[in-house]
């Protein structure tokens, strides 16, 4: 309900969706590692973002709250499955992931790092998104996957180390 031309929350919620869906799906496939679990994933957090708006304050970091919503959603849906079938992760090997670059090395190097990426366990790709991608600090990520420091830290060490086993020096990977 709107007073006197005044934005009411869930109006703020659905205009800061709208711009910030391509970052939410993308967090979605980073959580995920498949392309319709994320379209899924994604759908449910602009849900709830919606069901809960009245709980977003104005003039805070939408971005932050979304990706912490996004994770609890994300966490539960692996706690339900693990309950029904013991399953996990699905393999992102066949995903067919565009890159708009006109170098065709380029984009073929692009998929073979990105597929690299899908494969690190869920938490070192969620961190190495936020963090690389999303352009986040460390402490930033840190508060955003409720985890310390140092265990940003570690997880995004452990992801360059693999990466750089298979793609070579540092300067290379990032």
């Amino acid at each position: 309900m709107k007073f006197w031309g005044k934005k009411t929350a869930h109006d703020v919620v659905k205009k800061e969706l709208e711009i910030f869906f391509p970052r939410l799906w993308r967090y979605c496939l980073a959580l995920t590692g498949d392309r319709s679990r994320s379209d899924d994933l994604a759908q449910a957090a602009c849900l709830r973002a919606i069901e809960k708006a009245d709980k977003f304050k104005a003039g805070t970091h939408f971005d932050r709250w979304m990706f912490r919503l996004t994770q609890r959603l994300w966490i539960n849906e692996i706690r339900k499955e693990a309950v029904r079938n013991g399953g996990g992760l699905s393999s992102i090997d066949e995903e067919d992931l565009v890159d708009t670059k006109p170098d065709p090395g380029v984009n073929l190097l692009g998929r073979e790092v990105l597929l690299e990426v899908m494969r690190l366990p869920e938490a070192q790709r969620a961190t190495l998104l936020l963090v690389y991608v999303e352009g986040y600090s460390y402490s930033e990520a840190a508060n955003l996957l409720e985890i310390p420091i140092g265990t940003v830290m570690s997880r995004l060490a452990v992801a360059r180390s693999k990466l750089v086993k298979k793609y070579g020096s540092r300067s290379e990977v990032g």
